[in-house]
């Protein structure tokens, strides 16, 4: 079966700063992908890549089987993304933010109408299709925002540390959407973070630090039976750093 996503030898420098260092990794289809590493990882040069804001000049980068240079329209109808940024408009309601994106990937306003109303209820914001973003909490905006990125159906799903400055509940409740997607539609998820208590044993993972792939497998495995955190920071050097 072809990967949801799949990313071979990609390397990328900003100017002399090399970023990413020969890269690979994959996504199977309607599985959980954890890609763990801190700030300056490389996380987000890594999703710039694979949604084109950046060009990949070396490697290949494939979505549902769609090399992203060559043939970037069908490898971006098959991709949905979240930023770390927030990227709902704040002026706009909910539903104006949906039915902007629905309009960018061309469906119909029947289509548009059905699709956000299906997809708020499923986030739990059934109440909040007419609600500005602004009056939203930062949980509420999130799960919003998974809402808008599923619009088109894509089969693929980025997440650029999606829980990062929300309280534990909301934490929660954006993990339990992205986990229930998987299981219940098997879409395929590759969800960037450092907060390794969003992470399950049996979930796949890819330890990326200063650019390079530092492991892969499930989590349980890279952390061989024992705390997933320690083992990142042994790995990584982190640890002697700290200690020093």
């Amino acid at each position: 079966m072809e990967p949801a996503l799949s990313v071979r030898g990609v390397s990328h420098a900003f100017g002399r700063t090399k970023a990413l260092d020969d890269v690979s990794l994959s996504v199977a289809p309607g599985s959980f992908t954890a890609l763990l590493g801190v700030n300056g990882a490389g996380k987000t040069t890594l999703f710039n890549l694979i949604t084109r804001l950046y060009d990949n000049v070396s490697g290949e980068i494939r979505v549902l089987g769609h090399d992203i240079r060559r043939r970037p329209g069908p490898a971006l109808a098959a991709l949905g993304v979240v930023f770390q940024s927030r990227a709902l408009d704040r002026d706009l309601t909910v539903g104006q933010n949906l039915a902007y994106h629905a309009a960018l990937h061309g469906l119909t306003r029947a289509e548009t109408w059905s699709r956000s109303a299906g997809l708020i209820a499923r986030v739990g914001l059934g109440d909040k299709l007419d609600t500005p973003v602004s009056a939203l909490s930062g949980g509420q905006a999130r799960r919003a925002e998974i809402a808008r990125a599923l619009m088109h159906g894509p089969r693929l799903l980025l997440l650029d540390e999606p829980t990062v400055g929300l309280d534990v509940q909301s934490r929660r409740e954006v993990l339990g959407l992205v986990r229930r997607l998987v299981e219940v539609d098997r879409v395929g998820v590759l969800w960037a973070t450092h907060l390794f208590d969003e992470i399950h044993p049996q979930d796949d993972a890819v330890v990326l630090h200063r650019g390079r792939v530092l492991a892969t497998g499930t989590a349980g495995a890279i952390a061989r039976g024992g705390d997933l955190s320690a083992a990142f920071l042994q790995m990584t050097g982190l640890e002697t750093e700290a200690e020093a």
